[in-house]
């Protein structure tokens, strides 16, 4: 039975359009820069959650999840669970990217650091989103060919999603990515939970999948081996570290009217996307039960099975499912460009190129420089070995300057040289404990036989020991680096914590980064530490009653999957 139909076809055709009709639609409200890359802050509640679920989740996510859980069990969930111990955080610090009142998180690093280690952040965030964009369209291309069967050249499949999204990303920029988020956020919802139901249908529900898999530590939310509690541990801490610095948190903190459209949004989108990853791990292990003694790509899992069942039960579902799969790729690969031409242009171009170019200027270098940036990602796309390697990589390269911006914002000691050692022996650290094809230099094949045996796995340096390295050596370069070098002037961190510890007021204008509209005054400095060089604010009860919030959310989610896993 041939895989996809007339009528899938024309499901598939039916949403693209659409939906890059809806971006084009949305471009009528850009009219300058700060227009295209952060949306003129017009977002309410539901719009910013789905801005925030549709940019954090995409299906390379759903084959990276699936394709570990099929390999390693339940315990496979952390490969995107290793946010859920952040999300509370979330609650936090989304107010202070909007109270910045800047358009990148760029900004933030000159005015903290100066131009210099701005254009550094630049360069490394557009490293970060060029491969992430290449990650996802590698893991599309995995999940087109298994569901097709052959029938779609996933390269091609690749250009044409590419050609979609860059369409009305460009012309509309982060206004239309929200605005399609929201239709393409509930279609990766679908995508998630479409295949589930069948899948459990065919091995029997929970308790047939139970009987199918003879090891009891597949279903252990912590089991011993490869990801166990340290490991879940460390990679959480790395992932808090650079969820900061990550250039899309700006669009998805400080898009929306107020600071609490920022909070709910980020919050609630993410907490979504971990409902959504329990249907990803059940999936991978349905497969496990299905494909018993059979080889298996394990990038191919999700879409093997798509590809199986779907057509044996109704006409247009292997279409719906893969307008599902599409949504959730261009959902995240439109704000991920906007946000890297945003770098570009904002802290690149408009510092060092053209500075007293036009706003119009501007917004025609973001859009050109739009294509250049997915360009790179798909040159990634076809370099990254598999989708579960590609995503230890992205954590890594997420961390590399998250030492200095949590730093920046409570140490008013920390300075530009100890920013860039902090990154720079980070990355060096990096590169030596892992391998260098080019160089010939291979860490575990010079070192790994000298370790002891607690930071091996598989023979090899454990990835949380990994992590450990190259966050401490960096903690201790950038901070006796700014020690030794002399202090930030007290009138820009003035500036700086000023703004950051002001509320957004309904009336606001738009103004320039880390500048208080006419009128409003700053908030007296309220520091849990009563010393000169440390800015910790207490928190305001809205903040923590939030924050205690997330973390009972976060506790019944894991509870739930538990009794799942169980029942």
């Amino acid at each position: 039975m041939s895989a996809i139909a007339l009528f899938d076809w024309c499901v598939i055709v039916v949403y693209l359009l659409g939906i890059t009709g809806l971006g084009l639609w949305a471009s009528k409200k850009v009219h300058n820069s700060n227009s295209l890359f952060i949306g003129d802050r017009q977002f309410g509640k539901w719009m910013m959650t789905f801005h925030s679920f549709g940019t954090g989740t995409h299906s390379d996510q759903a084959v990276g999840v699936a394709a570990k859980a099929y390999t390693t069990g339940a315990s496979g969930i952390w490969y995107q669970w290793l946010w859920l111990f952040v999300t509370p955080f979330y609650w936090l610090i989304a107010p202070i990217f909007r109270r910045m009142r800047a358009v990148t998180v760029g900004e933030y690093f000159e005015i903290r650091y100066g131009p210099s280690v701005a254009v550094l952040f630049a360069a490394v965030g557009m490293l970060q989103l060029m491969f992430s964009i290449g990650l996802m369209l590698k893991g599309s291309s995995a999940m087109i060919g298994a569901i097709s069967g052959g029938q779609i050249n996933p390269e091609l499949a690749i250009g044409a999603m590419t050609v979609m999204f860059v369409t009305y990303g460009v012309v509309g920029g982060l206004s239309s990515a929200i605005i399609t988020d929201f239709v393409q956020g509930l279609m990766t919802i679908l995508l998630s939970f479409l295949l589930l139901p069948f899948a459990l249908s065919a091995v029997g529900g929970l308790s047939g999948l139970r009987a199918s898999i003879a090891d009891p530590t597949f279903f252990e939310l912590v089991a011993p081996g490869e990801i166990g509690v340290f490991f879940v541990a460390v990679i959480a801490l790395n992932a808090l570290i650079g969820w900061g610095c990550q250039p899309t948190s700006m669009g998805m903190c400080a898009a929306g009217k107020t600071e609490m459209e920022g909070r709910v949004g980020v919050t609630a989108g993410v907490l979504i996307k971990r409902v959504c990853t329990i249907a990803w791990v059940l999936t991978g292990l349905c497969a496990v039960a299905l494909y018993k003694g059979q080889a298996l790509d394990v990038d191919h899992v999700y879409g093997q099975m798509a590809h199986d069942l779907f057509p044996t039960i109704a006409p247009g579902l292997i279409g719906l499912f893969m307008a599902s799969m599409l949504a959730s790729v261009m959902s995240s690969c439109d704000s991920l460009m906007i946000a890297s031409s945003a770098l570009f242009t904002q802290n690149i171009y408009r510092k060092l190129i053209a500075p007293e170019q036009s706003e119009t200027h501007f917004l025609w270098v973001g859009r050109i420089s739009s294509f250049g940036i997915v360009l790179v990602g798909v040159v990634f796309a076809f370099s990254i070995e598999n989708v579960v390697s590609g995503l230890e990589t992205f954590w890594k390269l997420s961390a590399m300057m998250g030492v200095a911006f949590w730093i920046g914002l409570f140490w008013r000691r920390a300075t530009p040289a100890g920013a860039w050692a902090g990154t720079l022996v980070s990355f060096a650290t990096l590169l030596l404990a892992g391998q260098i094809d080019w160089l010939g230099w291979d860490f575990n094949a010079q070192f790994a036989h000298h370790l002891p045996g607690f930071m091996l796995w598989d023979e090899k340096l454990y990835l949380p020991w990994q992590m450990i390295m190259y966050l401490t050596s960096g903690l201790i370069a950038f901070v006796i680096v700014s020690l030794v070098t002399a202090p930030m002037a007290r009138d820009s961190l003035d500036r700086l914590f000023a703004c950051l510890r002001t509320p957004i007021q309904p009336w606001e204008t738009e103004t320039k980064a880390f500048t208080l509209p006419d009128g409003l005054a700053p908030e007296p400095r309220q520091s849990w530490i009563d010393h000169p060089d440390f800015e910790i604010p207490r928190p305001s009860v809205v903040g923590m009653l939030g924050f205690f919030g997330s973390w009972i959310a976060v506790g019944l989610l894991m509870a739930s999957f538990v009794w799942l896993l169980k029942a």
